[in-house]
């Protein structure tokens, strides 16, 4: 087995392996990872939930999160938005960044395990999603937020999930090219997609409360060099509580351990590997004795919010972030390529 991610301060790979086990141990029979005992599940952090199992070697547990949401996929292409624990929709409406996702993770997957069957298998998952997310382009080349069963669109972008979505279609490129089943159309859509957030803030609702706003055009390569870099040091007095983490929303001091870990992300993917240790060293507060992670604490009488919430993702993405900054896995430079 390769050798697990650590970095001083941070984690060490007992712990890694320890939070790794907690996830796998959340899985349930079906494939599906919910956020927490008897919590729901949205594809998007399922994804993410399953990298982090491939980062600790978790392969077969990882295969078996992607195969369920193979099968439960609807004939669009589309995932709904959330599932309770016994499978049913808990949220009807399908976000196309929710349903990109599965591009990411599936490319990750084989650049972790290089299981050419496994991706031969997912393969149609994967295009069926990605056409989906692009038959809701509007005509500047954005895709719509999310639409409603019933064809009731939202009429408006996000910037982090039009970042993401972007990302994802480079992955799914990346994928298409290594099945030999290229799919240009893929990329120049990504190429829009980014033109627009680099150009045109107006084009998305604003959201900038939000710390994923800040941080998710660096996380996904969208911006680069010093357009990532000075967005990066914009954000940072209205983000950062220091020695503390990242506020989710501007205005409140609500620290949430997987947008400090997200944020880890993106300065790993400028170089500032010093930054993104910093950061990650902060979520140590976070950290339970199962290797769970708090969501959410706020300050300065360090509550829990939401009360006693400890998440899959949340583990999830101090987990990649760890091995984005430490360069252990084949995968690693998923985000910092």
């Amino acid at each position: 087995m390769s050798p697990l991610p650590s970095l001083d301060g941070v984690i060490t790979a007992a712990e890694l392996e320890r939070t790794a086990q907690h996830l796998a141990s959340l899985q349930l029979d079906t494939g599906m990872i919910p956020w927490f005992v008897g919590g729901n599940c949205d594809p998007w952090n399922h994804v993410e939930t399953a990298m982090a199992l491939d980062v600790a070697g978790f392969h077969k547990e990882a295969e078996q999160a992607y195969e369920w949401l193979a099968a439960i996929q609807r004939p669009d292409g589309s995932w709904h938005a959330d599932y309770a624990c016994d499978g049913s929709v808990a949220d009807s409406k399908l976000d196309t960044n929710v349903c990109a996702y599965v591009a990411t993770g599936v490319w990750h997957h084989w650049r972790s395990t290089w299981d050419r069957g496994f991706a031969d298998n997912m393969w149609p998952t994967v295009e069926r999603a990605l056409e989906f997310v692009l038959s809701l382009r509007r005509g500047d080349g954005v895709a719509l937020w999310a639409i409603e069963p019933d064809d009731r669109p939202w009429n408006y972008a996000l910037m982090t999930g039009t970042s993401s979505i972007q990302h994802a279609l480079r992955c799914g490129a990346q994928l298409a090219d290594a099945l030999n089943d290229p799919k240009p159309h893929w990329r120049r859509s990504a190429d829009e997609m980014t033109e627009a957030v680099r150009t045109r803030p107006d084009a998305f609702e604003p959201k900038r409360r939000w710390a994923m706003d800040w941080y998710y055009p660096v996380l996904t390569g969208a911006l680069m060099g010093h357009e990532a870099k000075a967005r990066m040091a914009d954000g940072w007095d209205t983000f950062v509580m220091e020695g503390l983490g990242i506020r989710c929303v501007s205005d409140e001091p609500w620290v949430t351990a997987s947008e400090t870990a997200e944020c880890a992300l993106a300065f790993a993917a400028i170089g500032d590997l010093s930054t993104a240790t910093d950061l990650l060293r902060w979520t140590r507060t976070h950290r339970r004795d199962d290797g769970s992670y708090w969501t959410g604490i706020v300050y300065p009488g360090e509550v829990l919010f939401p009360f006693d919430e400890h998440t899959s993702y949340t583990a999830a993405a101090v987990i990649l972030a760890v091995d984005a900054i430490t360069r252990t896995t084949q995968a690693s430079n998923l985000f910092v390529g």
